[in-house]
């Protein structure tokens, strides 16, 4: 069924839910599950760039956000007893969610999902929900978490 679960994980209260959600999804699928935890550590904004080029302390402190992230989802699995692979990328999320997805074959993604923001939040951020539907190499379970 669901032998490899890569769980998209960001730290925020939609992305425990999303853990949580994928803990119950790998104990019923028993013991052939393996749990990749990803944390995307996103780049600086366009703003930040000229000529490709990131600053170097803003870059370390995003990886080092995605590190500290990446740290507490490791806690929480391995208190819930269960073996991860943890991946940290440095990218789009939605980019780095479906390369890893496809790199590892994966069966299933699991992300969180905030339901009540507004059409106007959605429009300006753009859909990343529908972009990682579009783009993902396997089945998508959303965790979702209302206000």
């Amino acid at each position: 069924m669901f032998q490899t679960i890569l769980l998209a994980y960001n730290g925020t209260r939609e992305g425990k839910s999303a853990l949580l959600a994928c803990t119950e999804i790998a104990s019923f699928a028993k013991m052939d599950t393996h749990l990749h935890l990803l944390a995307v550590a996103t780049r600086p904004s366009g703003m930040f760039m000229t000529e490709g080029y990131f600053p170097a302390e803003l870059l370390a402190a995003q990886r080092k956000h995605g590190q500290d992230v990446l740290d507490e989802g490791t806690m929480q699995l391995k208190e819930r007893g269960f073996s991860i692979t943890k991946h940290l990328a440095i990218g789009e999320p939605v980019e780095e969610i479906c390369r890893l997805a496809a790199d590892l074959k994966a069966n299933l993604i699991v992300v969180g999902h905030q339901q009540n923001a507004s059409f106007a939040s959605r429009w300006w951020r753009g859909s990343v929900g529908k972009a990682l539907l579009d783009n993902a190499p396997c089945s998508i379970f959303v965790a979702r978490t209302r206000e």
